[in-house]
């Protein structure tokens, strides 16, 4: 398995990162462990959660994403073959949000509990805090670092303009920087990163970990209509692709997976994998038909023809 340097952080990962937001929403503890291990098993190593996940599906309290992770890792012994993401930030309730320095002190130990780990090796900004001042969250990853409960640090949802200014602050004041960047990138979900994003992670030699990279799901042709989507989890995520240059997309997915024997998501990894910068697409799975598609995407040599195809479909 091809292992690839993470940025600057000294961590290295196989070219795909398994979405564990599925984990304790629409995959349950039994099948968890089951994707878990064929994942690993298969020689991958790297496994992305967050704090918050599944906090907004009713049921759940949050951090049970996490809880099935750190079950897993305790039942298996697999700690060592990981390289383990989780983030903070998000709203876990009016009470835990935020990038304050003592929120995340508190956070990162919460996240260890729930992990049955004594270390994360990338810990990331989930999203932007605009009222805790730069300085502070970043004092409090230098702190969290020097306890040996975090490797690296990353972040994500955070625009162009406090990236720049974190590794700013980062490099003045001698605090930790941000390594990596989780950015939303596919093939329908392009400009925003390619324009403003992407020129950043060159030029700051950061490890770029897309999420989304099936757009929810779209991209695997399974919706492609309203009708597809009734009774879905997932409607308020996809309803917003079901437009012409949608269906542009999904047509020539269907085209190249023909051609080469696959799928429309193994294809659109596969994309992923194919761009410049890009170190590893986060993807998900919920049974091990959906995750051998993943592992295909590894192994999928897309041509100049192929390419031409998906990226004039998907133009913006």
């Amino acid at each position: 398995m091809e292992m690839r340097p993470l940025g600057n952080s000294g961590l290295t990962i196989a070219p795909l990162m398994f979405g564990g937001n599925v984990f304790g929403w629409t995959a349950n503890e039994e099948m968890s462990f089951r994707l878990l291990d064929a994942f690993t098993d298969a020689g991958f190593n790297a496994v992305d959660t967050a704090d918050i996940y599944t906090v907004r599906v009713p049921g759940n309290t949050g951090g049970d994403s996490e809880r099935i992770i750190g079950k897993w890792l305790k039942q298996t012994g697999k700690r060592h073959k990981i390289m383990l993401a989780t983030k903070v930030g998000g709203v876990f309730s009016e009470e835990k949000k935020g990038l304050r320095k003592k929120y995340i002190l508190q956070s990162i130990d919460d996240s260890l509990a729930r992990l049955q780990t004594d270390y994360v090796d990338l810990y990331q900004s989930h999203y932007d805090d605009l009222h805790t001042p730069i300085e502070e969250t970043l004092e409090a990853y230098a702190e969290v670092i020097r306890a040996g409960k975090v490797r690296a640090i990353g972040t994500s949802n955070m625009s162009v303009e406090r990236i720049q200014e974190s590794l700013k602050i980062s490099r003045n004041a001698g605090f930790p920087a941000y390594q990596s960047l989780q950015p939303e990138y596919n093939l329908y979900d392009r400009q925003q990163y390619e324009t403003t994003y992407a020129p950043l992670a060159a030029a700051e030699n950061l490890g770029v970990i897309p999420y989304f990279a099936l757009a929810s799901g779209f991209l695997t042709g399974k919706y492609r209509s309203e009708a597809d989507l009734s009774g879905s989890s997932r409607t308020r995520y996809v309803s917003k692709y079901l437009s012409p240059r949608g269906y542009a997309i999904l047509a020539a997915l269907d085209a190249v997976a023909a051609k080469h024997q696959s799928k429309p998501a193994t294809v659109a990894v596969a994309w992923l994998m194919h761009r410049p910068g890009i170190t590893a697409p986060i993807a998900s799975a919920t049974n091990m038909a959906q995750l051998q598609g993943l592992f295909d995407a590894v192994q999928l040599q897309l041509d100049a023809e192929d390419l031409r195809q998906l990226e004039e479909a998907s133009g913006y």
